[in-house]
């Protein structure tokens, strides 16, 4: 006994399937409001007035010489508060009979210190027996020992000259309290800087900025930005510098665009030191300007604000700039995956494609961002730009003339919003692409036995 397959008799022709799946699909669009005014009110990039596309061009920067962050050191040293001497003054400070004691310092780069320890104090005086206290702030150690043995013979000898025996030798150098706060994460393996703070004591003549970065993890990563911050002074440094940036806002009060947008200037106490410059505008600071004092704050900020947002084709998202480098609107979409890069005519996707995108328009290959089952990529960016006072502007870029011509391809900015979207050409193509596929599939299907 065999079985019979019996012909079916309901199967619709491919031509009724076909106007029936054009009829639901043109039906879904309208409900989702696909056929509502899909258009951004923008402006295409070429008729963009050339003030509102200048950008900080990142990539002409060049690093500044390090050099600029490190202070010249004197040929010899020179004695300040906070050192402390080693002085050995036979039978005045030690016994005659017993040697001078010798110190060893810490850190192995000077040589061992002989005599009893006596600190310079804030005046710049050291304290000895019998004598009036001795300015030696500025002196070497060699001008020291003579202004020693001249306070011990004149006006009256209290040692014979010629046979004293006064020797002074450095044993501890004065150092530099600052606090280094980073904000931005490490740039090397195993090295974790962000949202550190660290206490740094900072021998003479390495208390600059090139040391306190030295010993915190080294120059900034680039998601920092390209400066460092000073911070000096005291706390009612502080609060004066609170009452005048508040003087101003309220001298300038009805002029929202100030109050929104204008940078307010930095107080006294803060000192900028950028990292990169622009060669035609050389930066302009001085040696006292990197040299840190006593309390200061040195603060390297993150750049979490420089980023631009993807919206339409690309999926929202927010995204960071480059810091060292321009970003057009092409490689802005490649750091979003979006859909780049591919060629060919998007013939070969009918009837073959199960999913990713075929080739054709701009770009193909069924990017990050791009949809399933499309065969026309998307070739129309908006770029939504802030401009001053709170108000913004639309620009409409053609992908497909930015691949040729550099100069469609707008350079993005922080806080920019890129909206990649297809043409309504484009829509439609891709709904009777997929139709006819659809189509072309269901006919082979309908012909098989069952």
């Amino acid at each position: 006994m065999s079985l019979q397959v019996a012909p079916r008799t309901n199967q619709r022709s491919p031509g009724g399937i076909f106007r029936l799946l054009a009829t639901v699909t043109l039906t879904c669009l309208a409900q989702t409001g696909c056929f509502m005014d899909r258009n951004i009110d923008a402006i295409p990039v070429s008729r963009v007035p050339a003030e509102l596309l200048q950008a900080d061009r990142r990539d002409k920067y060049k690093d500044i010489s390090l050099l600029r962050l490190r202070q010249d050191p004197p040929e010899t040293y020179l004695l300040g508060p906070g050192d402390v001497l080693g002085i050995y003054i036979k039978g005045v400070l030690g016994d005659e009979a017993a040697l001078p004691p010798v110190h060893y310092p810490e850190d192995g780069n000077r040589p061992p210190a002989v005599g009893y320890p006596v600190p310079i104090r804030e005046d710049g005086t050291v304290s000895l027996p019998i004598v009036d206290p001795i300015n030696v702030q500025g002196m070497s150690l060699v001008e020291a020992t003579d202004a020693i043995k001249m306070a011990y013979i004149y006006p009256e000898p209290i040692i014979r000259e010629g046979e004293e025996s006064i020797i002074v030798t450095l044993i501890q150098q004065r150092k530099v309290r600052v606090l280094v706060i980073r904000e931005e994460s490490g740039s090397q393996q195993g090295v974790t800087k962000r949202g550190t703070g660290q206490v740094v004591d900072l021998p003479a003549y390495e208390n600059d900025i090139l040391h306190a970065l030295s010993k915190t993890g080294g120059m900034p990563g680039t998601d920092a930005k390209n400066e460092v911050m000073i911070y000096r002074g005291m706390y009612q440094s502080g609060v004066d510098a609170d009452a005048v940036l508040n003087q101003i806002c309220e001298d300038d009060c009805q002029d929202a665009c100030f109050c929104n947008e204008a940078p307010l200037p930095d107080p006294p106490s803060v000192t900028r030191v950028p990292l990169r410059y622009n060669p035609a505008n050389p930066p302009k600071f001085s040696q006292d300007d990197i040299i840190l004092g006593e309390g200061d704050i040195v603060i390297i900020r993150s750049r979490d604000q420089e980023t631009f947002f993807t919206a339409g084709v690309l999926g929202g998202g927010e995204h960071p700039l480059p810091r060292d480098k321009d970003l057009d609107i092409i490689g802005a979409i490649s750091i979003a995956r979006g859909p780049l890069g591919s060629i060919g005519t998007g013939v070969g996707a009918i009837g073959n494609n199960q999913g990713g995108g075929g080739g054709g328009g701009f770009g193909g290959g069924g990017g990050g961002g791009s949809r399933s089952g499309s065969y026309c990529q998307p070739s129309e960016a908006i770029v939504i730009r802030e401009l001053p006072c709170g108000s913004q502007i639309a620009i409409k870029v053609n992908l497909n003339r930015a691949l040729q011509n550099p100069g469609e391809r707008i350079l993005i900015q922080p806080k920019d919003v890129i909206v990649l979207k297809y043409t309504l050409e484009e829509e439609v193509g891709n709904v009777f692409l997929s139709l006819i596929q659809f189509n072309f599939l269901w006919g082979l299907g309908g012909n098989s036995v069952r």
